[in-house]
């Protein structure tokens, strides 16, 4: 992801899988886009707005602008959060730099 990406989405909501399958759909009102993975090796469907796809172990990255609007989380039954404890955790964080290559 470029420094420009990364001032124009300066938000960020990290999908932590809990070693189930599990499904994901995020909405922004701004823009969207996954960070370090490819989309489809993820099997994540990615539009301009919104994403969904599905985490088992393993960690999700998005940057957005704007506000999120929404997300939903279910297990591999169809089970949302909070009902079921196999939904993957979410994280949500506004204003984060980049990763520096100090690091």
């Amino acid at each position: 992801m470029s420094e420009e990406n990364e001032s124009t989405l300066p938000n960020l909501v990290t999908i932590v899988g809990r070693g189930v399958p599990s499904n994901y759909e995020i909405t922004v009102d701004g823009e969207l886009e996954l960070v370090g993975a490819d989309p489809l090796e993820e099997a994540t469907v990615v539009t301009d707005h919104s994403a969904e796809g599905a985490v088992d172990t393993g960690v999700m990255r998005f940057r957005f602008s704007g506000e999120l609007a929404n997300i939903h989380v279910v297990d591999w039954n169809g089970v949302p959060a909070p009902e079921s404890p196999s939904t993957p955790t979410v994280h949500v964080d506004y204003g984060v730099p980049g990763r520096s290559n100090s690091s």
